[in-house]
């Protein structure tokens, strides 16, 4: 099992958004506390490689995740869905007990 994977769709959706804005495709997750459900995904375009990043590469574009982090979403796909909720790139988390209507908070 792989720590974690980027679907071809979040990869897509990475490369545009950063071609866009001119910065390398480097997308970052990251685990905080808080949300509704005890822990809140934040994604954010990253400049760099960290020396402590797990990192996977899928269609160009790379998901970095941080060494605490990764305990939290091992095993899990990030994705990016299109919706009548809208469009926001989703993590689907084997480790989550429990979540939130939003997508963006769960708890273990």
């Amino acid at each position: 099992m792989t720590d974690i994977d980027l679907t071809s769709s979040a990869a897509a959706r990475v490369a545009a958004i950063a071609a866009k804005q001119g910065k390398p495709a480097i997308l970052r997750l990251a685990v905080e506390g808080g949300g509704c459900s005890g822990f809140q995904y934040r994604f954010g375009l990253a400049e760099a490689v960290e020396a402590d990043d797990i990192m996977v590469e899928r269609d160009g574009v790379t998901l970095v995740v941080d060494d605490v982090s990764i305990d939290l979403v091992r095993g899990s796909a990030v994705d990016f869905v299109s919706d009548l909720g809208g469009k926001a790139f989703k993590v689907t988390n084997p480790n989550a007990t429990a979540g939130c209507g939003c997508g963006t908070s769960f708890s273990i």
